[in-house]
């Protein structure tokens, strides 16, 4: 098994940012043949590393410290009259956590949500091997949790079990279903669900001054950052 002492790490070539418009980044990663315990993923999300499929990952910009990890102390959350709301608005759900296996029922909602919301981005078109790609190469504590009402599958909430939190991999939601926000609602459940099982954290990736897409995630207060490897409570 690999240890943070032995392992090796790679950079990609510059490519335009996704985040930043006229920006050029650079990505510092894993080497994939690694083998990754959970005590080391866990010491990777401290050290702000995310996880995209087999990739562990971490932006490393030539002059841009734009992206900044982020995370909620989960005991200290105070959500605010918006979010208290939206957690009721939603009460009428019935949430059901699953392993990490295919389910074709995902992946339509996923498609739909690619296609409707991110049409502009570079996951778009969704395909199935991106999907797989993405989310379907997973970890042993991976989750797939449906949020399902009498309409059917409205959400699905991925996220990685480590040793100190979990880490929110990606959420996707019926459209259609704006007024649930549906994406505030899936953070707080598994700000709840840290909760139960007694971990100190919910990870939510990076956070990016000046970008829109970005900002909802300094809406969980308080939230931690990390700067000069030192998490910092805004």
């Amino acid at each position: 098994m690999s240890s943070l002492r032995t392992l090796v790490f790679y950079a990609t070539p510059e490519h335009p940012c996704s985040y930043l418009d006229d920006r050029l980044a650079t990505t510092m990663f894993v080497d994939p043949k690694a083998k990754i315990d959970d005590a080391l993923y866990t010491r990777l999300s401290q050290l702000g590393f995310r996880r995209s499929g087999h990739h562990y990952y971490k932006p490393r910009c030539v002059g841009c410290n734009a992206c900044i990890p982020v995370r909620v102390p989960v005991d200290k959350f105070q959500p605010s009259r918006s979010q208290k709301r939206t957690w009721k608005r939603n009460l009428d759900l019935n949430v059901i956590e699953k392993p990490a296996t295919f389910n074709q029922e995902h992946f339509a909602l996923y498609q739909r949500y690619i296609n409707e919301r991110h049409h502009d981005g570079d996951m778009y078109p969704p395909t199935l091997d991106q999907y797989e790609s993405f989310l379907m190469e997973a970890r042993d504590k991976t989750s797939f949790v449906e949020f399902r009402s009498e309409k059917g599958l409205l959400s699905v909430a991925v996220m990685d079990r480590t040793l100190d939190g979990l880490s929110a991999i990606y959420t996707y939601f019926a459209p259609e279903e704006s007024q649930r926000a549906l994406g505030v609602y899936g953070i707080l459940w598994q700000i709840e669900a840290a909760k139960r099982l007694g971990l100190p954290y919910l990870y939510l990736g990076y956070w990016i001054r000046g970008c829109g897409k970005m900002s909802y995630k300094t809406k969980y207060r308080p939230i931690e950052v990390l700067l000069r490897d030192n998490w910092i409570s805004l």
